[in-house]
């Protein structure tokens, strides 16, 4: 199976040795970001620094100022790293290494964005705002979107894309000090949570056979449970999680909410993946490979976004499916993808490999040898640049194995 390792360009510039030893772990490809939201993380091996503070959402390549003048929102640049195309050197230096190189992008998630334009975000059912969730179905965050999309994914030395964030953002955010686990939701009231009632989503679900006033209520009413203190329902599969959020509403606001947000799901990221392969056609690069982070359940929301998966293979090139969690989790998530994927698309299971983060170095190569075995075709390993050197080293075995 063909392996990518995800990586910051942090990891690579200014470190001559982060390429060949990226390459030696015996992956064919990296997924480098050209856009990414505000993060810290720790670079084990930097010959400079052990830890880069990326303060918020930036674009870390020189954007074209004749693309963006006038427009808002627009992307900002990177001011933590000194170099003036971090992107492109990594780039480099990775495909100098003999790499493939794909854009890694976030699209609908961006705290800054959201504190620039607040109009443009989520607002929940209380009226709450979610700076860091751009509402999908806003006219100028689509627009947003596609011109980032185009830009950030076709870069120089680049051959394909992974949109990150491509669909809905709603309440769950690693947010900076958080500190709304008191009230268990679970995954039926985290869906509720992230439900937006913007004016365009309220004239949306209208126009779906929902009056906004009651389907807010009904919101409401459903979670003041949580609020009380009343323990969520048990963890179950994507289709129960489903039926729970219809019992909550009831199938009439159920159905006009599915009819809204998956709609506006599906359009958001067929527009995203046409400006890109635009984007590459006009620079010569017909086979430019677009793929979309995805969850098989259109209605969850987050990096790895909810859509049908019979849509996005219609259109995408494929996509990449969070596949940790054990076999019976890894098969939930992959088999809606692989059963229905020609021999044309890629799904790439994605395996955590960072030990200290929860994923599973030592058992990758079982892990990726069941994804195998329910269709996956690649995998994705996260993250070369965040693991330490007992995670690579078991990455190194494992990847040898499976040669």
């Amino acid at each position: 199976m063909r392996a990518s390792a995800f990586v910051y360009p942090w990891d690579v510039v200014g470190d001559p040795a982060a390429a060949e030893r990226i390459a030696a772990l015996g992956v064919r490809q990296v997924t480098l970001a050209a856009a990414y939201h505000s993060t810290r993380a720790l670079t084990p091996r930097h010959p400079a620094h052990r830890v880069v503070t990326a303060r918020h959402s930036a674009v870390y390549y020189p954007p074209d100022e004749a693309r963006w003048a006038g427009r808002a929102p627009r992307p900002h640049r990177q001011e933590w790293l000194p170099e003036d195309d971090p992107y492109g050197l990594a780039a480099e230096a990775l495909a100098a290494a003999g790499l493939d190189v794909h854009s890694w992008v976030i699209l609908a998630h961006n705290s800054r964005l959201g504190e620039e334009h607040p109009g443009s975000t989520v607002v929940n059912a209380f009226g709450d705002r979610y700076p860091w969730a751009p509402c999908v179905a806003r006219p100028e965050v689509r627009a947003y979107v596609e011109a980032l999309a185009a830009e950030a994914a076709v870069r120089p030395g680049t051959s394909g894309v992974e949109l990150e964030s491509c669909g809905w953002y709603g309440l769950d955010h690693p947010h900076a000090h958080d500190k709304i686990g008191g009230a268990a939701l679970g995954g039926v009231g985290s869906f509720l949570m992230s439900l937006c009632f913007c004016a365009v989503c309220a004239e949306g679900y209208a126009a779906s056979g929902a009056d906004p006033g009651r389907l807010r209520a009904a919101v409401r009413e459903a979670l003041a449970p949580r609020w009380a203190g009343a323990p969520p329902e048990p963890a179950g599969d994507r289709d129960a999680e489903w039926a729970g959020i219809v019992a909550a509403l009831g199938e009439e606001l159920a159905a006009a909410v599915a009819a809204w947000r998956f709609g506006v799901a599906d359009a958001f990221q067929r527009a995203a993946v046409a400006a890109v392969r635009a984007r590459a056609a006009e620079v010569g690069l017909p086979d430019f490979r677009v793929l979309l982070h995805a969850d098989p359940a259109p209605h969850r929301c987050g990096a790895n976004v909810g859509v049908r998966p019979a849509e996005v293979l219609s259109h995408a090139d494929g996509v990449v499916v969070p596949a940790a969690g054990g076999p019976a989790a890894r098969a939930a998530a992959l088999t809606p993808f692989t059963e229905l994927a020609d021999p044309g698309r890629t799904v790439a299971a994605n395996l955590p490999v960072v030990a200290g983060m929860g994923g599973s170095p030592a058992t990758l190569a079982a892990d990726a040898a069941h994804a195998a075995e329910l269709g996956a075709t690649e995998l994705r390993l996260y993250h070369a640049g965040l693991a330490n050197d007992a995670d690579l080293d078991a990455v190194t075995g494992a990847l040898a194995t499976l040669a």
